[in-house]
């Protein structure tokens, strides 16, 4: 986000902070911020800046809950275990190699969060040097902005999840079990300080051997990196390291940095040489050999300049031509009589272009001046163009010996590049888009390491919402072990209701009676199989329907009132004997008994039906058997 695409809101809240509690968060990425910044203000449901500035001036408690949620505190033991093994089998030992034996040994971890990393610097220090010269040689400074954060690596406690990434022989070596806590060891732990530091705004802390800063630059814009960068430089020893996190590769800032592995984000201090250039001037030959050596020397130098592939005058500082070489004679026609001759009296002066003043200026400004694509005509129809450098020459004593002006004819060049632009205009509509194209991969090449940065931020925030989420997935799997408890007690409710309806199916196809039951909108639930017999409807053609909708050969609407009376509960049974028409057509006499539905949540009645001449039948063959059995 640009300066010019800044929400002022969010900037008004930005310099509050600074004004207020001390907090600069202006060299911060605004996207990073203004995305903490919103989860902060999410939690309490307030929309814009604005209103969030409010809040922190009624509720000032607030500052370290947004604090902690802008500076993520996401670090651990030997976190990205590669690079640290890298550094204890090459870097440290390279370290302390290149130093006496009694020599200190300063290390500064910056950013340090709660300390873990600070602790995994003095363990492995440790373990190369042993733990009695450990405490005497090595200090570790320790440093972050969050104090709470400071706070707690004070204390030097962890526990069980926070040391599991380290090896049971270096938990027992260095940490004390206190409880369910590990606690570092107290006789090391003194080597280790701990401090609040501002990376913009304070000073850095100096003369150092080991720089750690491990995802802490990834917070910063370019510009604000650039300013923590010189201050790193200035604070290692010239053969200090420095150890990144792996999203921060200083591609950047090669000028001050230089990778010693780029994988594990290991680099070495450039160190800042001041070169001068002598020119030792042998005078005096000591015999005519030497002298003679000294003029083939001369001559040697002129013939070198004479032939020279790129024309060259040189203008003493009384305005004298005091040297042109052959290419320089032979483009701009000058003979030697034009030597010693006044520079401004000659068409060079001012043709191709004006000369005298560009002189005065290199003088003046006391550097070389450039000019390129200079035209120049040598005919009407044709043209040459020339970069021309026009270079001040001084004396030991820096005073001014006159100037070198030289002509580098790029004529060729600029043809070709004019055939390129031929070209270029016949595939125009192409050039268009490849040009954007171009100018996107431009950008995002720009960009491309700050977004990476961003995206390592991103992770950071993931990894941390990843810890929530395995805490909500094992309340979810603690809920689906209920759930699945429940789903097996309804399981055997079902399997139990299952073999109820089949038990109640077949006391109704065991009943030589005809049974239908009605809720209380005289609709049927139940139809059994003797009642299909009678009147010849099936099961699934009458459940749900009322039933005075029948169309069969029983006179149902003369059942309206008695099943009234007992949906009401005024006749507790009925019994009547109506004319019928069974399903084959034949005239019946029908028995129907009716009794409420008694005993249960649903309201309706029971209709048990059958043929009067069935029944008597069926009498009639019991008295029989009876009798033949008395016989």
């Amino acid at each position: 986000m640009t300066s010019t695409e800044r929400d002022p809101e969010f900037e008004n809240l930005l310099v509050y902070l600074r004004h207020s509690r001390g907090f600069d968060f202006t060299g911060y990425k605004r996207s990073t911020l203004m995305r903490r910044a919103r989860k902060r203000m999410q939690s309490l449901s307030i929309e814009s800046f604005g209103d969030y500035l409010d809040y922190l001036e009624v509720h000032p408690e607030e500052f370290n809950l947004l604090f902690n949620t802008i500076l993520i505190n996401v670090t651990a033991f030997f976190r990205d275990a590669c690079a640290w093994e890298y550094l204890a089998e090459h870097v440290l030992p390279n370290l302390i190699r290149e130093k006496q034996n009694s020599d200190q040994i300063r290390i500064w971890s910056a950013g340090c969060a709660s300390g873990e990393e600070a602790y995994t610097l003095a363990i492995l220090m440790a373990e190369i040097l042993g733990a009695e010269e450990f405490r005497q040689r090595v200090k570790i400074y320790a440093t972050d902005v969050d104090e709470d954060a400071l706070n707690q690596a004070r204390q030097a406690v962890y526990s069980a999840k926070d040391v599991q990434a380290v090896s049971d022989e270096l938990r027992q070596k260095y940490f004390e079990l206190v409880g369910n806590r590990y606690v570092f060891r107290q006789d090391l732990r003194r080597s280790v300080i701990f401090g609040r530091h501002d990376l913009l705004q304070d000073a850095p802390i100096s003369r150092l051997d080991l720089l750690v800063s491990r995802n802490t630059l990834m917070y910063f814009n370019s510009e604000a990196q650039g300013r923590i960068l010189a201050r790193f430089h200035f604070a290692l020893n010239d053969t200090g390291y420095l150890f990144l996190g792996k999203a921060e590769m200083l591609l950047m800032h090669s000028s001050l940095f230089t990778p010693v592995d780029l994988k594990n984000r290991i680099f070495t201090k450039i160190s800042s040489v001041n070169t001068r250039d002598r020119l030792l001037v042998i005078a005096n030959a000591a015999d005519d050999e030497s002298s003679s050596r000294l003029s083939r020397n001369l001559r040697l130098r002129d013939m070198g300049f004479d032939t020279a592939p790129i024309a060259q005058v040189v203008i003493d500082i009384n305005g004298i031509l005091v040297i042109a070489n052959e290419q320089a004679r032979s483009l701009f026609a000058l003979s030697p009589r034009d030597l010693s001759r006044p520079f401004q009296d000659l068409e060079l002066s001012y043709r191709p272009l004006e000369l005298r003043s560009l002189i005065e200026r290199a003088y003046t400004e006391c550097r070389t001046i450039n000019l390129t694509n200079v035209e120049r005509y040598l005919s009407s129809n044709e043209k040459q163009y020339l970069d021309v450098r026009i270079m001040p020459l001084q004396d030991t004593d820096n005073s001014f010996l006159g100037v070198s002006i030289a002509f580098h004819d790029v004529t060729r060049y600029i043809q070709l590049q004019e055939a390129l632009q031929r070209s270029r205009q016949e595939l125009e509509t192409t050039n268009e888009e490849l040009q954007s194209t171009n100018e996107e991969l431009e950008t995002t090449n720009e960009e491309l390491q700050s977004t990476n940065e961003e995206l390592e931020t991103t992770n950071e925030e993931l990894q941390s919402t990843n810890e929530e989420l395995e805490t909500m997935n094992e309340e979810l799997q603690s809920t689906n072990e209920e759930l699945q408890t429940i789903n097996n007690e309804l399981s055997q409710r079902t399997i139990e209701l299952n073999r109820t309806n089949v038990f109640l199916v077949s006391i109704l196809r065991s009943l030589q009676t005809g049974v239908v039951v009605i809720d209380n909108s005289f609709n049927i639930l139940i139809w059994n199989y003797m009642v299909e017999d009678l009147w010849g409807l099936r099961t699934e053609e009458v459940l749900g329907k009322s039933i005075f909708s029948l169309d069969i050969g029983l006179p149902v609407e003369q059942l309206r009132s008695p099943l009234r009376e007992s949906l009401s509960k005024k006749n507790q049974f009925q019994e009547m004997i109506f004319d019928a028409t069974n399903r084959r057509g034949k005239q019946i006499k029908c028995y129907l008994a009716i009794t409420p539905l008694l005993g249960i949540e649903i309201e309706g009645a029971v209709l048990m039906m059958v043929d009067v001449e069935k029944v008597n039948s069926m009498i009639s063959t019991q008295e029989i058997e009876e009798r033949r059995q008395q016989q």
